[in-house]
C-alpha cells in the first residue's frame, strides 16, 4: 500500500549555493536549520530593495532511507520553489523543475541508496533576470524565493495511479454520475490488475451555518459504495458510473464527496487516489454566469498569495484563513488567483465553503522569446492538471495577465487547456477593448471608472464578440491607491468606489460579474506602489485588517450584522469643519441616527442611490432632525427649508451650494426676516458643532424589529488595545503551524484609532516563537504580528504592549497531531 512521508523538518541552509552542499562529506552544521515552507529572505514590513531576495540559495538534508523501501517507487514532490530549481541526490542531479508556481516531481528510486544515508540536496534561483515567466520585464509584485510550500515522498508499487481526474458537469433534471479520467504507471506486468471506484459524503464536510459564521462539521455519512470495478485496460481510459442520491455543490451549500480509486491485485490494494469533489454545473453564457442552471453574479476580489514579512512562505492555516475571510467577513462569492496558481490549501478551503476561483498561468504583461512561451505552455499545462480536481475553479487564465495579442501563442494555451480538461472554459485578461478572443470567456480590466463616471463600461463597448461571456477581472486599485492612515473623506471615497462598481455591474445584466482590485495591500516592485514598496490597492492592509472599502463587501451578505459609519464624526477632520458626504454601510433592515440622544432620522435601504445593490451605501442627509420645530418653535414650512439649508451646508460647504439652496436662503430672509448671523448660529449649534461642546452620535442597526449592532461616535478618553488570533489552539503535523493575531487601536467605544501610529512591543514566551520584528508601529491604527510553532507541544504567550493601553496576553496552546502521516 502506499504511503506519504512529508519532510519539512531539518533542512539546512545556505544563501550561497555549492556543488559541495550536494556532497555526502560536506560539513553542514555551520548552516542554518530550517523548517519548510521557507523564503530565503525575510523581508522588512516596507522600504527595502527587492533584490535581498534574489539569490542563488541551497537546501540540503540527510535522509535515512530503509531497505524495506527497495523495489518500490520513491517519488518526491516540490510543491513550490521559486522560480527555478535543481535537485541533486547522493551528488547527482535528479530533475529540475522552471516554474515558481506549480509543484514537480520526480522519480528518485534508482537514485538512492537503501538501508543508508542519502544527501538531498535543491538548488533554488530566485533571481529575477531568468528566462521564464512571470520575468522578462517590470514586475508588479514581489516574487520572493525558497522553498516556500511543503516537500513529501510517496512510496508507491512499481504499478501505481499516476492520476485521476474526475469531472461530471451534471446536466439539467439528469442523474448525476462519476465521470473519471485514470492514468496509471506500470513497471511490471499489469495482468490481473483491477480498478475499483468508490464514493462516499465526505467526512467532515462543512455546511453553511449562517448564524454562527463558520464552517459546521458534520459526521461522515456512512462507508464508501462501491461504484466501479474494472479489469485495467491501458494506462490510461475514461470511466463514468451514475450515482443517486447525491447533493449538488452550490456556492450556499457546498457539499463534497469523495471518490476512492483503488487499483488491485490478487485482493491486494496495490495503491489508492482519492479525489475531493462536487457535482455542480457551471457555465458561463453570453448572459452572465450560471451554477446549477441559477444565474449567479460574480463578486470576488484578486488574491495575491504573499504576507508581510516572509513572502510566499505560509503554512495551511494562514491559506486557509484567507479563504475565511473572503467567505465570511468580506461576504464573497469568488476570488482570482492574480496571477499564477497557489497553495492547493487555499484552494481546498474554497472547494469547502464554496468560494467560486478564476486561476490563470504565471505571468504579468511581457511575453517572451520561444524558449520562455514554450516554458509557459508547460505552465499552463501543469496548472491544469495538478488544479483541475478542484470544484471550485470555474475558469481556467491561459493568457498572461494583460498582455498584448498574440494569437499563434495563445492558440496554444487554449488548445493545451481544453485537452485536459474540456468541460472547464478558458479566459484571458486583458487591459485593451475588442482584442482577439480566442477564448471562452473575455475577461477585461476595466479601471475606467475615476470616481465621476460610470462604475463600468458596457459589455458591447468591449468584447469584440457578444454572443460570448464578459467578465471584468480588475476594477479599481491603481486608480485609487489607499492606505490605511490616509485621511477620512480619501478613505471613503475609496470605498464608494468600490460601491460604485459594484452598483453598475449589478444592473448590466449581461455581465458575469467582477473581480475587485485587491482583497489585500502587498509588496511591489521599485517601479510601482508609493516608493515604500508596497501597493496600496487593497480594501484590506497587509495583516489583512479592513479599510473601509472592505465594508462594502461586507454588506452585500446575510450571515453578519453589519453596521459601518465613515466618519469619526470629528469636525477637525474636513475642510473648512463640513461634515461632507458620510455614508451608512448596513445590511440590517433600517438603521436609526441619534444626536445626543435626540432622535434624528430613520435610514432604510430604500434611500441608497445604490440601487442595483441589495445593500447600497446609505448618504446621511440630515444632521437636525425635528429639534428646530420644537426647540426654536419655528413654523413647519420654515423649519424645513432651514433644514435643508443647514444641511447642504454641512455636505458641501459655502462654495458649492447647489442653486436651490441659494433660493431657499433668499426665501428665510425675504419670508421669515431671518439674519444671515442668526442662521449662522443654528448652523453651529445643530450641524457644525463649532465652538460648542462635543457631540455624541448614536447609529443603531435594526433587523428582523431587533438592534443587531450599535456605533457610538464620541470624542474618546482612553485607548484599548485590540489583538484578535485568527485561532489560539495550534497543531503541528507535517510542519510547523502559524496564527495571525490582528492588531487594532480602539477607543472606549471600539471605534478604531485611525491616527494612533505609536510603536507596539511584541513579546513571545513559551513553545513558540514570532515572525517579524518585536517592536511595529500601527498604521491608520492597525497592524499585526504572526506567531509560529517552534516544534514541541505545550503552551505559549503573547504579550502586545504600548505606552498609552493595557497590556494584552495571548495564550496559545500547540498540540501535535496524532492524524497525519509521518514525516521523515
Amino acid at each position: 500500500m502506499a504511503e506519504r512521508i512529508y519532510m519539512n523538518d531539518g533542512w539546512r541552509f545556505t544563501e550561497h549555493f555549492s556543488e559541495k552542499l550536494t556532497e555526502a562529506g560536506f560539513d553542514d552544521s555551520a548552516l542554518e536549520i530550517v523548517r519548510l515552507p521557507h523564503t530565503c529572505r525575510e523581508v522588512p514590513f516596507h522600504y527595502f530593495d527587492e533584490e535581498i531576495y534574489q539569490m542563488v540559495s541551497g537546501y540540503r538534508r540527510v535522509l535515512s532511507v530503509p531497505e524495506s523501501w527497495k523495489g518500490k517507487r520513491v517519488l518526491l514532490t516540490l510543491e513550490g520553489a521559486a522560480h527555478e530549481s535543481e535537485v541533486f541526490l547522493n551528488g547527482k542531479k535528479v530533475g529540475e523543475h522552471r516554474c515558481g508556481y506549480t509543484a514537480f516531481t520526480l522519480d528518485v528510486s534508482k537514485s538512492l541508496n537503501y538501508g543508508a544515508e542519502n544527501v538531498l540536496a535543491v538548488k533554488v534561483d530566485s533571481r529575477e533576470t531568468l528566462n521564464i515567466p512571470p520575468f522578462g520585464y517590470v514586475v508588479d509584485y514581489m516574487t520572493y524565493g525558497g522553498i516556500y510550500r511543503e516537500v513529501y515522498l510517496d512510496i508507491k508499487n512499481q504499478n501505481y495511479l499516476k492520476d485521476v481526474f474526475v469531472h461530471s458537469q451534471v446536466e439539467t433534471g439528469a442523474q448525476p454520475e462519476v465521470r473519471a479520467i485514470t492514468e496509471l504507471a506500470f513497471r511490471q506486468e499489469a495482468e490481473g490488475c483491477r480498478i475499483r471506484q468508490f464514493i462516499r459524503r465526505k467526512p467532515g464536510n462543512p455546511k453553511i451555518d449562517t448564524e454562527k459564521k463558520r464552517s459546521v462539521y458534520a459526521k461522515a455519512e456512512g462507508e464508501y459504495r462501491r461504484i466501479l470495478e474494472q479489469e485495467v485496460r491501458g494506462k490510461k481510459w475514461h470511466t463514468e458510473f451514475p450515482v443517486e442520491g447525491v447533493e449538488l455543490w452550490d456556492i450556499n451549500h457546498p457539499v463534497l464527496y469523495e471518490i476512492r480509486t483503488e487499483l488491485v491485485k490478487d485482493g491486494e490494494i496495490l495503491d489508492e487516489y482519492v479525489v475531493t469533489y462536487g457535482f455542480r454545473k457551471a457555465e458561463f453564457r453570453a448572459d452572465g454566469f450560471y451554477l446549477n442552471d441559477r444565474k449567479q453574479k460574480l463578486r470576488g476580489l484578486n488574491r495575491h498569495q504573499s504576507y508581510p514579512y516572509v513572502g510566499y512562505a505560509m503554512p495551511r492555516s494562514m491559506q486557509e484563513m484567507d479563504a475565511d475571510i473572503l467567505k465570511w467577513e468580506l461576504g464573497l462569492n469568488a476570488v482570482r488567483t492574480s496571477h499564477y496558481p497557489q497553495s492547493h490549501y487555499f484552494l481546498n478551503r474554497c472547494d469547502e465553503l464554496g468560494l467560486l476561483v478564476f486561476t490563470e498561468m504565471p505571468g504579468w504583461q511581457y511575453i517572451g522569446d520561444e524558449d520562455w512561451q514554450n516554458q509557459a505552455l508547460k505552465n499552463v499545462r501543469d496548472m491544469v492538471r495538478q488544479y483541475r480536481n478542484h470544484t471550485s475553479v470555474v475558469l481556467w487564465g491561459v493568457r498572461i495577465n494583460e498582455s498584448q495579442d498574440n494569437d499563434s501563442f495563445y492558440r496554444r494555451t487554449n488548445a493545451a487547456a481544453r485537452k485536459l480538461d474540456p468541460w472547464r472554459p478558458t479566459g484571458g485578461v486583458r487591459f485593451h477593448k475588442k482584442s482577439s478572443l480566442l477564448e471562452d470567456v473575455y475577461t477585461y480590466n476595466d479601471f475606467s471608472h475615476d470616481g465621476t463616471t460610470e462604475g463600468c463600461e458596457k459589455k458591447s463597448a468591449v468584447t469584440p464578440d457578444l454572443s460570448k461571456a464578459y467578465l471584468i477581472s480588475e476594477y479599481n486599485g491603481h486608480m485609487y491607491p489607499t492606505k490605511s492612515s490616509d485621511c477620512e473623506e480619501h478613505r471613503t471615497e475609496h470605498a464608494i468606489r468600490h460601491g460604485a462598481v459594484l452598483n453598475a455591474v449589478a444592473g448590466q445584466k449581461d455581465i458575469a460579474g467582477s473581480f475587485g482590485w485587491c482583497m489585500f495591500d502587498y509588496n511591489t516592485h521599485r517601479d510601482f506602489g508609493s516608493g515604500d514598496r508596497i501597493c496600496y490597492h487593497g480594501v484590506m492592509d497587509m495583516f489583512r485588517n479592513p479599510k473601509i472599502a472592505a465594508d462594502i463587501y461586507a454588506c452585500q451578505q446575510e450571515h453578519t450584522p453589519v453596521l459601518s459609519i465613515s466618519s469619526s464624526m470629528d469636525i477637525g477632520e474636513h475642510p473648512g469643519c463640513n461634515r461632507g458626504n458620510i455614508w451608512i454601510f448596513t445590511n440590517a433592515d433600517s438603521v436609526r441616527m441619534y444626536k445626543n440622544d435626540r432622535f434624528i432620522k430613520r435610514y432604510t435601504r430604500k434611500d441608497s442611490p445604490y440601487k442595483n445593490l441589495k445593500h447600497g451605501p446609505i448618504l446621511i442627509d440630515d444632521f437636525i432632525g425635528s429639534v428646530m420645530e420644537e426647540q426654536e418653535h419655528f413654523r413647519p414650512a420654515q423649519a424645513k427649508a432651514l433644514k435643508d439649508a443647514l444641511n447642504a451646508v454641512a455636505r458641501y460647504g459655502l462654495t458649492h451650494l447647489p442653486k436651490s439652496v441659494y433660493l431657499t436662503a433668499a426665501k428665510l430672509l425675504a419670508w421669515y426676516h431671518m439674519k444671515p448671523d442668526q442662521i449662522v448660529e443654528l448652523y453651529n449649534r445643530y450641524v457644525g458643532d463649532w465652538g460648542g461642546t462635543s457631540t455624541e452620535y448614536r447609529f443603531e442597526a435594526v433587523k428582523n424589529g431587533k438592534v443587531v449592532k450599535t456605533v457610538i461616535r464620541k470624542p474618546m478618553t482612553s485607548v484599548h488595545l485590540e489583538a484578535k488570533a485568527d485561532h489560539r489552539t495550534l497543531l503541528e503535523g507535517q510542519t510547523y503551524d502559524v496564527a495571525a493575531v490582528r492588531i487594532r487601536a480602539l477607543d472606549e467605544n471600539g471605534n478604531l484609532l485611525s491616527f494612533f501610529h505609536q510603536p507596539v512591543q511584541l513579546e513571545v514566551q513559551g513553545n513558540a516563537e514570532l515572525i517579524g520584528p518585536r517592536v511595529i508601529s500601527l498604521q491608520g491604527g492597525m497592524g499585526g504580528t504572526y506567531v509560529k510553532t517552534a516544534g514541541t507541544p505545550g503552551k505559549a504567550v503573547l504579550k502586545i504592549k504600548t505606552a498609552q493601553a493595557e497590556e494584552v496576553n495571548l495564550i496559545f496552546e500547540i498540540k501535535i497531531s496524532e492524524k497525519d502521516r509521518r514525516k521523515l
